[in-house]
């Protein structure tokens, strides 16, 4: 049956609106892009202090969710959130330093506060011998916390790593490394990522290889409580950078170091490096080693590639006020609590926490390169541009 002439030009708009239509989102999906946050924490860590404080004397219990509530808010918002995870769940007893093994209930806090992969390759995955290694990775993998940096044996290395993220379109590489197991010899099976130049552009060109969009290499390396970078740091990122390596981040010093954003003349395209994130929530509460930093990087596709649109970076501090007796940990975004005095259960824990945001800013505004911090304004974060 023919088409009346009314149907057909009804048709005829219906077609033509679609087109457009059509035609509007997908050149808005090129102008805007798909975009994604990326958000790296620096070290947590599990002093004595810190399983004491999350124990509950009557039932022996473990709980660590109150540590990032104040954090939270930051973590949960981003995308994927990294963080560096510098301790063993070895398993009884739970001891901090020297040879840290800390509840697994750490993890699930962890996991509670929005972060969604850990690194463990550092100085002291070996802490608890190859029994440790391969406890923690069954307790993360039971809890459904992706990780990478140390793996059960070749075979697993070979089919986790590099890990491999996917997120609104974008795939991304994360590869971990450590310099140093703190002399402990690694028993085989089990493999811990050790920072070796040659291995590690074996595993950037496996990176490669399955197409990922950005590769990231997150790294234990540099000396402790330095606030500058030392040369081998430098020539290792300018190294990494060559090699088509898109982020690096480093962890370890327990201070901060500088952050980077820089043009890389080969792909034409922007870098991120940071040097040291800083402690995320430790004992240590020497000046420099009681807080840290954030670093939130943002990406955005442009029609057939994914660019650097956006980088910043949050100041964190750990407050131990003592409540009913017991030392607490709370770890708390710098700029959201640097004008609240009277949050703090006495005033030398407020300028102590000051002192930690003067140096820090202090360093970093003058050493960072296209890295500005995130203020709070009263509701909501903004760069300080």
């Amino acid at each position: 049956m023919k088409l009346t002439s009314f149907r057909f030009r009804s048709l005829l708009l219906i077609t033509i609106y679609l087109s457009a239509f059509m035609s509007a989102k997908s050149q808005n999906q090129q102008a805007g892009g798909d975009k994604i946050s990326l958000l790296f924490i620096g070290d947590i860590m599990g002093h004595d202090e810190q399983i004491w404080s999350a124990e509950n004397r009557e039932t022996h219990l473990y709980n660590y969710d109150d540590v990032f509530g104040y954090i939270k808010p930051i973590i949960s918002e981003a995308d994927i959130a990294i963080a560096n995870f510098e301790v063993t769940l070895g398993g009884p007893p739970y001891t901090g330093y020297p040879q840290f093994s800390s509840p697994s209930d750490l993890a699930v806090a962890c996991k509670n506060a929005g972060i969604d992969y850990l690194v463990t390759a550092n100085n002291h995955a070996a802490d608890r011998g190859k029994k440790g290694i391969i406890n923690t990775i069954n307790k993360l993998d039971s809890l459904g916390i992706p990780h990478t940096g140390t793996f059960l044996n070749s075979a697993c290395r070979d089919s986790l790593s590099p890990l491999i993220i996917h997120k609104n379109g974008i795939s991304i590489a994360l590869l971990n490394y450590t310099f140093s197991t703190n002399g402990i010899i690694v028993p085989e099976p089990v493999i811990v990522n050790m920072l070796d130049k040659e291995l590690i552009t074996r595993d950037v060109n496996r990176a490669k290889e399955k197409k990922s969009d950005f590769i990231i290499l997150f790294l234990h390396w540099g000396t402790e409580y330095d606030t500058i970078p030392s040369k081998n740091q430098t020539d290792l990122a300018e190294y990494f950078q060559s090699i088509g390596v898109d982020m690096v981040i480093g962890s370890h010093p327990h201070v901060l170091q500088k952050m980077a954003r820089v043009r890389n003349s080969a792909t034409g395209n922007d870098d991120i490096i940071v040097y040291s994130l800083g402690n995320f929530v430790s004992n240590q509460r020497r000046p420099k080693t009681d807080g840290g930093s954030m670093v939130r990087v943002e990406l955005t596709r442009n029609t057939d590639k994914y660019i650097i649109s956006n980088a910043g970076y949050y100041l964190t501090w750990v407050y131990t006020p003592i409540v009913k007796y017991r030392k607490k940990f709370y770890i708390l975004p710098c700029s959201e609590f640097e004008n609240k005095p009277v949050f703090f259960d006495r005033p030398e824990a407020y300028y102590q926490m000051k002192k930690f945001i003067g140096d820090s800013r202090k360093l970093l505004n003058s050493q960072n390169i296209n890295l500005k911090e995130y203020i709070f304004n009263g509701s909501s974060w903004v760069l300080n541009n």
